[in-house]
């Protein structure tokens, strides 16, 4: 079975809907997908640098970015940043620097990852891993004050 169109598929979509920036009332979200390239360096280490994807194969890590900006003159409550995950990418942490965000395995459900269950074939129901993960979202407890920005971001791999 050839997946390459699925993959390229699956990409293509994330990178449209994780390209472009989104404004809802005073809340400008941007939404970015990054990937790790490797590069030896002259003294024989190995740099790690993100770029902007060109070509994915399985079992690439995928780094996904929110960015959010109050450009509206009022402090804004109870936000809420989610991202859906299409089936080729396998969640696995938030990235270094970021809070650990809820996780859902079903879209409606979200919480810690330890916390969740899935349902197996036979009807059984076992603990959640992060392949089982299909939404990633932060809440923003405090007031987002005009002016005030900040950003999310989480490591997944293409399955």
């Amino acid at each position: 079975m050839n997946t390459r169109p699925l993959i390229a598929v699956a990409l293509a979509a994330t990178a449209t809907l994780a390209s472009a920036a989104t404004q809802t009332g005073p809340l400008e979200i941007t939404s970015s997908m990054m990937v790790e390239s490797r590069s030896a360096a002259a003294d024989g280490t190995t740099r790690v640098a993100l770029v902007k994807p060109t070509g994915v194969s399985p079992g690439d890590r995928i780094i996904f970015v929110t960015a959010y900006h109050n450009v509206g003159t009022q402090p804004l409550t109870d936000v809420v940043l989610a991202n859906p995950l299409p089936r080729a990418i396998a969640y696995r942490s938030a990235s270094p620097g970021s809070p650990a965000p809820e996780v859902s395995v079903d879209g409606k459900t979200f919480g810690a990852l330890a916390s969740l269950r899935v349902r197996a074939l036979d009807g059984s129901t076992r603990a959640a891993g992060p392949d089982d993960v299909t939404h990633v979202r932060w809440r923003i407890a405090r007031p987002l004050a005009p002016g005030s920005q900040g950003q999310f971001a989480f490591q997944a791999v293409l399955k």
